[in-house]
């Protein structure tokens, strides 16, 4: 026989709260879950590997809507494999420019950080402007300007530099 747990050890093994559970098998992210003879809720493995997968999701920024939109197709929906698929994939590429985001502005950061800790080793103040081995002429701004009917984008060049502290 397959070991179950209760509503309470599948809240401390997965980190989610005892109402996040439940509003995920009220709001249709789980199948329901089956119950003992005393009504209270009996987990098996397979709802925790879904419950792990469906936190995977949400960790990654997948909204609530598309979340129950695949677990529609899944339970009702079996052999729309390709549907489940096209849902992660378009996912994947969302968290994917997430990430190359995330990887710029901790770039970002840490050539602060390094500017930061040359600035100490001289014994300098940070009284000059940070451009990050640029030179003044390759900064170039994007500058955003709404017309009528579109969105232009123009590369301006900056010509004073404006002192990042």
């Amino acid at each position: 026989m397959e070991t179950e747990l209760t509503i309470q050890q599948v809240a401390a093994l997965t980190g989610l709260s005892v109402h996040t559970l439940r509003y995920y098998e009220r709001n249709g992210l789980l199948a329901p879950i089956n119950r003992a003879a005393n009504g209270h809720r009996r987990y098996s493995a397979t709802d925790i590997a879904r419950i792990k997968f469906l936190t995977r999701l949400r960790t990654t920024g997948m909204p609530i809507r598309q979340m129950q939109q695949f677990a529609d197709l899944y339970r009702q929906k079996p052999e729309a494999i390709a549907e489940r698929r096209l849902i992660l994939e378009a996912h994947e590429c969302e968290v994917t420019e997430r990430i190359r985001e995330l990887n710029h502005n901790l770039e970002m950061i840490q050539k602060k950080i390094q500017h930061y800790q040359e600035l100490e080793a001289n014994h300098q103040t940070d009284d000059v402007c940070v451009n990050f081995g640029l030179s003044e002429g390759q900064l170039l701004l994007k500058e955003a300007t709404l017309t009528p009917n579109l969105l232009e984008l123009q590369q301006v060049p900056i010509d004073n530099l404006t002192h990042v502290h």
